[in-house]
């Protein structure tokens, strides 16, 4: 299992790296699938989607130089015969998982099959998650409610057993300040990677391993304080 969660996107060269490593190829010599779906469940959903997808918005992402990109949408799959969309799967280097909402894109992972497929798919494919994208492969997720699913439906897979808060101390997040993420982390019984925009988690076969030019912080719920980490490259 090989993945790599961004707060962001591929922000600096050491997330860049780290991607291409886990490809064990460059990215130009790579083919990448797109799953906007998460981003549809927030305001103004469809034009944050072309911008991502332009690289007009946030760091780059879809836009690295890929030898491919194709898009699959995971509301459209179940109306869909799966031999359609599933050889697509098995065939790309990279699964690009966008941001947004945690809960809604769970359930539509859920319901388009993606989710049962991911344990067979990751024993080739990259897995590359920016936010939302990236928190749903972990043990907590979130939810802005701005959707017809039910209240008690899934907000993560829970296949890795920490939890990841994306864009610490980032300006438009006001919540996400350092203090206030480690009230949170202080809530959940798993440790919790607090990470800025700059920093990203490579995860080989379970294990967890930080990429930074910025800064973060784990938080181990065992002990009476968070472990303050410096960068590593």
């Amino acid at each position: 299992m090989k993945l790599l969660l961004t707060s962001a996107g591929i922000s600096n060269a050491s997330i860049r790296s780290a991607l291409a490593g886990l490809l064990g190829k460059p990215i130009a010599e790579a083919s990448a699938l797109f799953i906007p779906t998460a981003i549809y469940a927030i305001p103004n959903g469809g034009n944050i989607v072309r911008s991502v997808m332009n690289g007009s918005l946030g760091d780059p992402f879809c836009e690295l130089g890929w030898k491919s990109i194709g898009l699959l949408e995971l509301t459209a799959l179940p109306s869909m015969k799966r031999e359609l969309w599933e050889p697509m799967l098995h065939e790309t280097d990279a699964l690009l998982v966008g941001g947004g909402d945690c809960q809604y894109l769970t359930y539509w992972m859920q319901q388009s099959g993606l989710a049962a497929l991911l344990p067979e798919l990751l024993r080739k494919m990259v897995y590359v998650g920016l936010s939302a994208g990236s928190m749903i492969m972990t043990s907590y997720g979130t939810t802005y409610g701005r959707h017809a699913l039910p209240a008690d439906s899934a907000k993560s897979l829970g296949l890795l057993d920490f939890a990841l808060h994306p864009h610490l101390d980032h300006e438009w997040f006001p919540d996400n300040a350092l203090a206030e993420l480690e009230k949170l982390a202080a809530t959940l019984p798993m440790p919790s990677y607090l990470i800025d925009d700059q920093t990203a988690i490579v995860v080989r076969d379970g294990v967890p391993e930080v990429v930074s030019e910025g800064n973060w912080k784990l938080f181990t719920p065992s002990t009476a304080h968070p472990q303050s980490k410096k960068p590593r490259l």
